[in-house]
């Protein structure tokens, strides 16, 4: 059998994450080059309405495995399921999201497959010899690593928005097989009793393409009033760097940063953030930054594209104004 490539689905409340088709485009790509297959896992409840939003990829079969056990994820249940499905098949390597459903699933996968881990990556493609080279950025973004494995299968978690979602093989329809996963095979030792869901209605973070973000200079909860009133007008989400969270003036959800999440935006704003290793850790990969500070030597200035050197206070505002005659809303 083929070594085929495989990419473990994620979905939330009914919809599959854009950072998932990201993921699958990668390696139909890379499936592609190398002469093998993509298949792709989908696992949880209820999830028939999902099977046909996976045409369009060039997937070589789908592995559909629904059952109430399944319901809430856990980190154990979820592993326990992929491995079962994908242990027979020889598996030249797995992809997941770099979420943190993701990172956590890719941990115990690693050990259950007996194979290599690759982490947050931002770039994955072939050598002269047609093998997977794996591109990472370490120590905040300063040094950008290559990686090669020899232990396979591998298991890569890919981060968010470094990778585009492109369909290959239109007419090409997945073969799907269906997988019966019991309670029983799964021999849960944990279960989720609650789900205490985020009441915001903004874009998730992670997925955003454009992300406004706050920093020590916000001054106060109240002030991030006028960061959100600039992420309406872009359809932004909003994050805040670790100073702010620290001082309770947003939750950890919206943390930014090597103890946060790490976001990778078509557009990354920062106000009034300075530009602390730890939160360039989690926005270095972003395609555009813009930095706005009132200390003309923040090292946030090194990292940024366009650099504004104001209050905050003043030219967000601005900004804000101007930006909804651009786009014709207001």
């Amino acid at each position: 059998m083929a070594q085929d490539i495989w990419v473990v689905a994620e979905h939330r409340e009914g919809v599959i994450k854009n950072s998932t088709f990201e993921a699958i485009s990668k390696a139909s790509v890379v499936a592609d080059k190398m002469g093998k297959g993509v298949c792709v896992i989908l696992i949880g409840n209820d999830i028939e309405g999902l099977i046909n939003k996976l045409d369009g990829f060039g997937i070589k079969e789908i592995y559909a495995a629904g059952a109430a056990a399944l319901t809430n994820y856990t980190a154990e249940g979820y592993s326990v399921a992929v491995n079962e499905i994908i242990k027979d098949k020889s598996p030249y390597g797995v992809f997941l999201s770099a979420t943190s459903q993701g990172k956590d699933l890719a941990g115990r996968l690693v050990i259950l497959l007996k194979g290599s881990m690759l982490a947050d990556l931002t770039d994955v493609e072939l050598d002269a010899a047609n093998e997977p080279v794996f591109t990472r950025p370490i120590y905040a973004g300063k040094i950008i690593l290559k990686l090669k494995t020899r232990a396979i299968p591998f298991v890569a978690t890919l981060r968010p928005k470094a990778f585009k979602i492109e369909k290959i093989n239109l007419d090409k329809k997945p073969v799907l097989t269906r997988i019966d996963i019991k309670e029983s095979d799964l021999n849960p030792r944990t279960s989720v009793k609650e789900l205490i869901k985020d009441i915001a209605k903004r874009i998730e973070l992670t997925e955003a393409d454009i992300v406004v973000s706050g920093g020590r200079g916000v001054k106060s909860a109240e002030n991030f009033k006028i960061l959100e009133e600039l992420a309406d007008v872009l359809g932004a989400a909003i994050g805040a760097s670790r100073s702010a969270v620290d001082s309770g003036w947003r939750p950890h959800s919206d943390q930014v940063g090597q103890t946060g999440k790490v976001v990778s935006p078509n557009l990354y704003i920062a106000c009034g953030i300075s530009g602390s290793i730890q939160h360039i850790a989690g926005m270095s990969s972003s395609k555009c930054i813009v930095a706005i500070n009132i200390d003309p030597n923040a090292p946030i200035f090194k990292k940024a594209d366009y650099g504004i050197v104001g209050d905050l206070f003043k030219v967000v505002p601005l900004m804000k104004d101007e930006l909804k005659k651009v786009l014709g809303s207001g």
